[in-house]
């Protein structure tokens, strides 16, 4: 769920104010949005997640960065809940440098923003290889992968547990049985 205040501001004003806040925030089009938090399933799944890539990728040349900044336009900061950029980046960074995977993982409520907004803002930028958008409420993933002629005009799905996610990008493969594991779904 968000909630968008009518409190226009620049990229720069926006990233010092944000990082005095206690909760979570986006710049959308030069509006400040509030981001509210999801339920254990959406926590679990982030969890899973990031272990999942940080136990496979190369640490020297890549890191894995829960809810950290990404510059997709003009005026707009989104907040993904997992990036992988690369590894060396100043430790006074507030946005990533050249993300090469993107993901969010998904509520009922954010669904519109995630498959539509995002995707689109996220799939324009160069260093992009892999969004992927991960349901909490059912096993589901949409995986937009770059090739050589760049992104498709969709997504693969993907809802066997036994399937996994390639991401060429970083030479890896994301089984969903990782992404799930420990997460009750009805």
């Amino acid at each position: 769920m968000t909630v968008q205040t009518p409190v226009p501001m620049d990229k720069a004003t926006f990233l010092g104010w944000a990082e005095r806040q206690e909760e979570n925030y986006e710049l959308v089009r030069g509006r400040v949005v509030m981001m509210t938090g999801g339920p254990r399933g959406h926590s679990q799944i982030l969890f899973n997640l990031a272990t999942a890539l940080d136990t496979r990728i190369d640490l020297d040349t890549w890191a894995v960065l829960p809810e950290f900044g990404v510059d997709v336009g003009p005026a707009t900061i989104r907040f993904p809940d997992i990036v992988v950029d690369p590894a060396g980046g100043a430790m006074t960074d507030r946005t990533a440098t050249a993300p090469v995977l993107i993901a969010e993982v998904m509520s009922p409520s954010s669904e519109r923003i995630d498959l539509g907004d995002k995707a689109a803002e996220y799939l324009r930028l160069p260093s992009l290889g892999t969004y992927l958008v991960v349901a909490s409420d059912e096993i589901k993933l949409w995986v937009w992968t770059r090739t050589a002629t760049g992104f498709s005009s969709g997504p693969v799905v993907l809802g066997d547990i036994a399937a996994s996610v390639e991401v060429p990008a970083l030479g890896i493969a994301l089984p969903l049985a990782e992404i799930y594991a420990r997460v009750q779904l009805d």
